[in-house]
C-alpha cells in the first residue's frame, strides 16, 4: 500500500494528484490519502493492512505513536541529510544555505522526536534486505542542528548582503519561496546568478507578472 497525501490544487488551480500515486497507479499499487494520518480511521485502516514494515520519505507529516507501534520491523525514514545535521522539513535548502560542502540522505528509524532515531546508515534497497542484522546507531544529539519550513519572508533580500549569501539563498530557495532584490526600480525575482568577486551579478530574473528574461550586471 501506498500512502500520500491528497491531490491538492496545482497549475490553474486544476487539482493534482501528488507524484508518488501517479507512480503507484502505473504499478498497481493501492493508495490511501487520508487528510490527517493521525486521524483513527487512518490508523485503523494501516492497522488492517498490517504492514511489517513502513518506510516514510518526505511525507509532511509527524507520523504518531500509534502508526510507529504497528510494523514488527519498525518505520524507516529516508530524511535528505547527514543527520544529526539539518532534523527538519527542508535540509536541502539549509545545507546550501549554511554553505555545505557535501550533504546527503541518512535511513533511520523512527521514533517520536523529529529526525532523531538511531541511523541506519545504508542504501535504502540494502537496508530493507538487511534489516535484521544491522546494528542501529543513535545519533550525536548534541550536533544536531535544524532546519526548519522555509518562509516566504526569507527570500526578500537586499543588496546589502554578502555576494556568496544572496548566491546561496538565490540557489536554496528555488523554486520555493524564491528570491526578490531591488532591480531597476522594482523588486524582482532573481532564478539564476553568479558571484564576481566580491558582488553578486543577476544573469535571469522575472518581473512580478513578467516572463523570465536574461540580464547581465547590476
Amino acid at each position: 500500500m501506498v500512502v500520500t497525501q491528497p491531490d491538492r490544487p496545482g497549475h490553474r488551480l486544476k487539482l493534482t494528484p501528488p507524484a508518488v500515486k501517479v507512480a503507484a497507479g502505473e504499478l498497481g499499487l493501492p493508495v490511501f490519502q487520508p487528510e490527517r494520518i493521525r486521524e483513527p480511521s487512518a490508523v485503523e485502516r494501516l492497522r488492517a493492512a498490517a504492514p511489517e514494515l513502513i518506510v516514510v520519505v518526505a511525507y509532511g507529516q509527524i507520523i504518531p505513536r500509534s502508526i510507529l507501534e504497528l510494523p514488527p520491523n519498525g518505520v524507516l525514514n529516508v530524511h535528505a541529510s547527514l543527520l544529526p545535521r539539518w532534523r527538519g522539513a527542508a535540509p536541502v535548502a539549509h545545507a546550501i544555505l549554511a554553505g555545505d560542502e557535501f550533504t546527503g540522505v541518512t535511513i533511520m528509524q523512527m521514533d517520536e522526536q523529529l529526525d532523531h532515531g538511531p541511523v541506519l546508515a545504508k542504501l535504502l534497497v540494502e537496508t530493507i534486505a538487511q534489516l535484521e542484522s544491522l546494528d542501529p546507531r543513535e545519533q550525536d544529539h548534541a550536533q544536531a542542528t535544524l532546519a526548519p519550513k522555509l518562509s516566504r519572508e526569507a527570500g526578500e533580500l537586499e543588496w546589502g548582503l554578502p555576494a556568496d549569501e544572496i548566491d546561496r539563498r538565490v540557489r536554496a530557495f528555488q523554486p520555493w519561496p524564491g528570491v526578490t532584490l531591488p532591480w531597476q526600480g522594482e523588486r524582482v525575482k532573481v532564478l539564476r546568478g553568479r558571484v564576481e568577486g566580491d558582488r553578486y551579478v543577476p544573469e535571469v530574473v522575472q518581473a512580478p507578472g513578467g516572463r523570465p528574461r536574461v540580464v547581465d550586471g547590476r
